[in-house]
């Protein structure tokens, strides 16, 4: 089936994360398991289009999201690439697939209001968990990192000295990020707390939880939701909300679109420009406001 070979190109020539590869197997398996009731055979590097429209049709009638089987569809098509590119197969079934419409997610960020209403909540506090989570948020916010780039951040990517932190971002791909004086400050008393843990072994890694031991992405989401659930009324409060709104305020505040990306860590434009509606829709505004020929 090839699959075990394919887990094994996007974990070390990809250099995927252990979740994404995860994903990817979960959608390769749900075809295989579709296509060996369907066709009694589990040679799924055989399939062709029609019978893979034919698991894409069982799962609409299945009342699966577009969006979700675009991304199953998606996983395939990369599969067959991996395939073509090994010269397994001579054809990739998907080469002409179109996605299945779906609507755009809106994700509405934070405004600047309640994410200084959460830095204020936790500004007075000196206990270890209020100062990680001060440190937490205004590293969300000051420098649009990613929730598993901020779990894996070690002691030594951080320099105090040069106010920047070294983030290992998709792929193994480092970049170094500016820091203001304000987490700055927030960083070396955190350090401070830190170094009052009581650890069974010393840990490499910048955050930890109170046992000494290094934090979790669910604790991230804990922290992130668990404040902004004080401080905003809005559905969605998570980690990426949070980087969304440091790219969203930049944007508002005339940031070029291209530096707002190397910031976030995207490796094409079109990624970051999700972030460009809101931008307009402040232009907008200001536009409205001050255009002398509105005014009349």
């Amino acid at each position: 089936m090839f699959i075990s070979e394919f887990i094994e190109y996007l974990l070390h020539e990809k250099n995927y994360s252990k979740h994404t590869v995860t994903a990817y197997k979960a959608d390769l398996l749900s075809f295989l398991e579709f296509y060996q009731i369907e066709y009694d055979t589990s040679k799924i590097a055989d399939a062709n289009y029609a019978q893979i429209r034919s698991w894409i049709v069982s799962l609409v009638n299945d009342g699966v999201s577009n969006r979700t089987i675009n991304r199953k569809v998606s996983s395939l098509k990369t599969y067959y690439k991996f395939l073509l590119k090994s010269e397994q197969i001579d054809k990739n079934p998907l080469a002409k697939h179109q996605a299945l419409k779906a609507p755009k997610k809106l994700q509405i960020p934070f405004s600047t209001q309640e994410v200084e209403d959460v830095l204020k909540d936790l500004r007075d506090d000196r206990d270890f968990e209020s100062v990680r989570d001060r440190l937490i948020v205004e590293l969300f916010y000051a420098t649009g990192i990613r929730r598993i780039e901020l779990v894996n951040l070690k002691l030594s990517d951080v320099d105090l000295n040069q106010k920047q932190i070294k983030v290992l971002g998709k792929r193994n791909k480092e970049r170094y990020l500016p820091l203001l004086s304000s987490v700055c400050d927030t960083l070396s008393l955190y350090l401070t707390v830190r170094s009052d843990l009581i650890m069974e072994q010393e840990s490499s890694f910048l955050l930890l939880t109170k046992k000494g031991v290094k934090i979790y992405e669910t604790l991230v989401y804990r922290v992130i939701n668990s404040y902004f659930s004080k401080a905003s009324s809005k559905v969605k409060k998570s980690p990426h909300i949070l980087r969304h709104s440091f790219a969203t305020h930049l944007l508002n505040e005339g940031a070029n679109l291209n530096a707002v990306k190397e910031l976030l860590g995207h490796s094409s434009l079109a990624a970051t420009q999700i972030y460009t509606h809101h931008s307009v829709a402040q232009l907008t505004k200001v536009y409205k406001q001050s255009h002398p020929r509105n005014k009349k």
